[in-house]
Formats: structure tokens, C-alpha cells, sequence
């Protein structure tokens, strides 16, 4: 009863936090109403493997690219970790969580990222799709074409979105050096529309895989010459999987075309972001 009281208290509710010192102490609005964890004054309380691996992976110059933004930890992260040289797309279905997104963009400090907000949901094609919005917390916001987590505790309402594919995304926007991608079961239907992302530009990922996704996306990503980790892991612990973890690290294997190497300890070329390489 105390939790569905909050909920209640929570729905449409936006909060001010501000992001860790080391993480350039950004003021973000933010919403208990995406989860509950958000009425937390701590933000490293929140979510403290988004920042570990935004302290790992996003370096100066970085292009990043956020696919299920949420309210932004991981976006304005980014965008202070990669500077004013580099930039930052965050990219959220739902509208009221993407005016949250740039309402906390207009106060963002000169040596920062630019980030771009851009409100549409990702999938295999571009299209209309259904959009259902999550009865317990925002965050477990999903497609309809998609289970999505247990979390949502059911649907408070469906709405029509516009879908785009990341391939789509490279007629419009530099292509990036990281992506992540949070979109609550619809991991597949989006690295299906993402051959060109994967095949040319090569991008680290940091996936959150659910249990039923995991082994197509495995064979996608193996099939596309990456290697995957457990992003749980400590760097001197991580090993290649077979099959994605929860949170996944997805690395592109050199070849003669690509010479990135992909460890989970040392660094890359400028060209890409390091996995192993602490800040």
C-alpha cells in the first residue's frame, strides 16, 4: 500500500538532482515517476553501473549515442566526459520524459557535449508503432510489438509513435563512437535495423539484453564481428560470452578493415571508444 501511495504521488511529478562532482554536477530534472529510485538525493545511488561505465567508455571528442534517454543520467554523463568536442544524441519515446530531457539541456555548461533530443522510438523499420506507457514507472515504458519487463506492472496507457532505425539515424546525425541502448525488451527488433551502424561504423555498445533477447542478439552481434562482456564485470575479470549478460559491453573484433582492437583491458584509437580504459 505505502509503494502504490507513492506511485500516485509520483505520477507526472519532475525533481531536481544534480549529477556526481566527477560527473560535472549537471542540475537535471528528473521524475520519480520514471522510478521510484529517483527520489533518492544521491544520484550514484541510482544507477551506479551507468556511471562506472560512462567513466570507462566516453572519452574527450566522444559521440554518443543514448537510445532510450530516460531522463538523461547516462546523456549528460556523456556529454560532460566527451567535452565540448564531442556530442551526444538522446533519443526517448516518450514525450513527457523527452521535455524533461531538454528542459535540463538549456542550463548545460559551456564545456560540455552538445546533446540533441530527439523524440521517437527505435525499431527494425521506420514506421507507426504502438507505444505503451508503463503503469508503475516510466522507465519500463515499452513497444507493444514487445514483451517488455516485469516491472511495468501493466499499461496506464497507449500511445502512436513514430519508429526510426539507428542505420536511419546516419542520414541525420555523426555516426558514433558508443551507443547505448535501453529499450526494455525491443533490443532485437532495434540492432535488426542497425546493419549499416554495424557493419561500417563500428561502434562499442552497451546493451541491457533481456533473457528471451539474448541469444538472437548474441548471433547478431557475433555474426557482425563483435565481441561481448559482461558489463558487471571488473575489467580484469571480464571474459568473451557466447551468450549476452543483462548488461552486456559489445566490442568490434579487428579485422583488416577495422583495426580497433577490442579488450577489456587497454586502449583503442581515437577513433573509438576504449572498453578497459578507465578515466
Amino acid at each position: 500500500m505505502l509503494r502504490l501511495l507513492l506511485e500516485r504521488l509520483s505520477r507526472n511529478r519532475a525533481i531536481r538532482r544534480r549529477l556526481p562532482p566527477e560527473l560535472g554536477g549537471h542540475t537535471l530534472l528528473v521524475s520519480p515517476d520514471s522510478a521510484m529510485r529517483f527520489w533518492r538525493r544521491d544520484l550514484r545511488r541510482v544507477d551506479p553501473l551507468l556511471f562506472r561505465l560512462a567513466h570507462e567508455l566516453v572519452q574527450p571528442g566522444s559521440i554518443v549515442w543514448d537510445i532510450g534517454a530516460n531522463v538523461g543520467l547516462f546523456a549528460f554523463a556523456a556529454a560532460f566526459l566527451a567535452g565540448r568536442s564531442g556530442s551526444v544524441l538522446a533519443i526517448e519515446a516518450d514525450d513527457w520524459l523527452a521535455a524533461l530531457l531538454r528542459k535540463s539541456t538549456l542550463s548545460l555548461p559551456a564545456n560540455h557535449a552538445r546533446i540533441d533530443v530527439l523524440t521517437t522510438g527505435v525499431a527494425a523499420a521506420t514506421s507507426i508503432a504502438d507505444f505503451c506507457l508503463a503503469q508503475r514507472g516510466r522507465a519500463a515504458n515499452h513497444l507493444a510489438s514487445v514483451t517488455g519487463s516485469t516491472q511495468a506492472g501493466g499499461v496506464r496507457s497507449v500511445q502512436k509513435v513514430v519508429t526510426v532505425t539507428l542505420d536511419w539515424l546516419l542520414d541525420w546525425f555523426p555516426p558514433p563512437h558508443l551507443v547505448k541502448l535501453d529499450v526494455e525488451g525491443a533490443e532485437l527488433e532495434c540492432l535488426r535495423g542497425a546493419n549499416q551502424l554495424l557493419t561500417r561504423e563500428r561502434p562499442a555498445l552497451i546493451c541491457e539484453i533481456s533473457s528471451e533477447n539474448a541469444p538472437g542478439v548474441g548471433c547478431l552481434l557475433s555474426g557482425h564481428g563483435y565481441t561481448l562482456y559482461d558489463a558487471e564485470k571488473s575489467l580484469n575479470d571480464r571474459v568473451p560470452l557466447e551468450i549476452p549478460a543483462w548488461n552486456t559491453i559489445a566490442v568490434p573484433v579487428p579485422s583488416t578493415r577495422h583495426q580497433e582492437a577490442p579488450p577489456p583491458t587497454g586502449g583503442v584509437s581515437p577513433r573509438r571508444t576504449a572498453v578497459g580504459r578507465t578515466r
